[in-house]
């Protein structure tokens, strides 16, 4: 009770009204930093607790990609012997949760994603590269031309975003998996709150959350909020992301850490929190996750790499859209930095600039 009360004298809430409408909305972009955490670390546990990986399956979703044959043919193509990983990795609303398609986002639906990153896993398995991609870049869509990237989903579902990315770096994509909010704010939940060092004070548009400078125990819908919020910074979507790789090494130490290693009950219930609410295509099973997340078990969280992908700037569409223009170098670079598994000689050459 007395954390509870300590936590409403640094943060102050909205009004008894607006936290039920705000509960009552079944999403409105989701972090999929969350996905990375449980990738990386929790299902790592699983050779310890086998009986993790069967609840993983049984509660977890799947979606079928369903591309035609000529569309199959359309994608790029890995070599056999390349066995580096990459992952699309999607945070999003489903609030259109009355019809089929919605659910497993396999064809077009009126939502859009937020929150999209690639995950490039080298061959060697000694790093993660989380690279972020701007919701709002301006990109060729297979079959309807010139839009935001986030519009994939709503034209043609995740198939479609997948065809985009890929065709942006003519790079095949191994996997894909998603979050939405709900699960978001289970995991934040579960963990009895992620700390963060906040580094910018700001109050969440059209809330009375404030967040100050320094460490700040975030959870819930708070937690949900500080990850989101973009139009308090005069940087916008570029803080938001440097702000969800904040909550990503956070979660993921937090995961990691022996006090949640060492507590089974504590594994079983992030498990059995979060999984109802993420998604896998179907070859990405807990097994799958398991062998993944033991080839990574020497790579360290805190230094993991995460970057926002380069963009050439604002500008306004010919319909009147505000985007973000596409860095053609910075697309060429970072194609050739995975097709040919460099990610890390791309960053040395090219390091990332801080919001």
């Amino acid at each position: 009770m007395k954390k509870e009360q300590d936590q409403d004298l640094i943060f102050s809430s909205r009004s008894a009204r607006n936290r039920l409408e705000r509960k009552k909305k079944r999403t409105r972009s989701i972090v999929v930093s969350v996905v990375v955490v449980v990738l990386v670390a929790v299902l790592s546990a699983g050779y310890v607790l086998f009986d993790l990986q069967r609840q993983f399956n049984s509660k977890s979703n799947t979606v079928a990609l369903g591309f035609s044959d000529a569309e199959e043919q359309a994608r790029p193509i890995k070599d056999p012997d390349d066995k580096s990983m990459n992952i699309l990795l999607l945070g999003v609303d489903h609030a259109d949760e009355d019809t089929a398609q919605s659910a497993a986002l396999n064809e077009a639906v009126s939502q859009r994603s937020d929150s999209m990153m690639l995950v490039h896993i080298p061959e060697d398995r000694s790093q993660v590269y989380v690279m972020s991609m701007v919701r709002d870049m301006y990109v060729d869509i297979p079959g309807y031309g010139m839009n935001k990237l986030n519009a994939a989903i709503s034209l043609g579902g995740v198939p479609l975003l997948m065809q985009t990315v890929e065709g942006l770096f003519d790079t095949k994509l191994d996997h894909l998996a998603m979050i939405d909010f709900e699960g978001f704010r289970e995991l934040s939940t579960a963990l009895g709150g992620v700390t963060v060092d906040n580094e910018i004070p700001f109050t969440a548009n059209d809330t009375d959350y404030f967040y100050p400078a320094g460490d700040i125990t975030l959870q819930g819908d708070r937690a949900l909020r500080f990850v989101r919020e973009r139009k308090s910074f005069t940087n916008g979507d570029y803080q938001r992301v440097a702000n969800q790789r904040k909550f990503i090494s956070a979660a993921a130490n937090q995961v990691l850490s022996s006090n949640t290693l060492a507590n089974p009950a504590k594994l079983y219930e992030i498990v059995d929190e979060v999984s109802p609410y993420l998604t896998f295509d179907q070859n990405f099973d807990a097994a799958t996750l398991v062998g993944l997340g033991l080839q990574l078990k020497n790579v360290d969280t805190k230094n993991m790499k995460m970057f926002t992908m380069p963009t050439a700037g604002t500008s306004t569409s010919a319909d009147g859209q505000s985007i973000e223009l596409a860095s053609e170098l910075a697309i060429a670079q970072i194609s050739d930095a995975l097709q040919t598994d460099r990610m890390a000689n791309y960053l040395q050459e090219n390091p990332p600039e801080t919001p």
